[in-house]
């Protein structure tokens, strides 16, 4: 049965991840390093790694296949994934493929320089809207309906 992947550690959608991906007859597999509430449900799975430094990024990367689904905003787990074959989605709602995942890591490394050469430059200073909700469960939702 092919699976949803949510990175789950920080993740704002979760709740819209797991309601798209059952609706779609997906599996879903939560991977955090834990403090993540626990759903009940018999096609989700809460898996929990160990505490070092991308551990479930790591775990994610090995378990995806072609036809899985990842939802993450790490952007060299988003390229392990897409290079295992399976479809990656941001947060945002964005789709990320072998044809953007270039650029994505590309702007991931500008903005990382640019926050260490200003320290007061933090974050988007955006907040997650109501609307970027769903603009994410319509694009997961277009992607999972997709033919596997």
């Amino acid at each position: 049965m092919p699976t949803v992947y949510i990175d789950a550690d920080a993740c704002p959608v979760r709740e819209e991840s797991v309601t798209v991906a059952l609706r779609h007859g997906y599996a879903v597999a939560i991977v955090s390093n834990g403090g993540i509430r626990p759903v009940n449900h018999p096609s989700v799975r809460m898996v929990y790694v160990d505490q070092g430094a991308d551990a479930a990024d790591k775990w994610i990367a090995e378990a995806c296949v072609p036809g899985d689904c990842v939802i993450t905003v790490d952007m060299p787990l988003a390229a392990r994934c897409i290079d295992a074959g399976a479809r990656v989605v941001k947060h945002d709602g964005t789709e990320l493929t072998a044809s953007s995942i270039g650029q994505a890591l590309a702007m991931r490394d500008l903005a990382a320089d640019l926050r260490s050469a200003d320290p007061f430059r933090q974050g988007s200073g955006k907040a997650f809207s109501p609307r970027d909700r769903a603009r994410f469960s319509q694009v997961l939702d277009r992607v999972l309906g997709m033919k596997r």
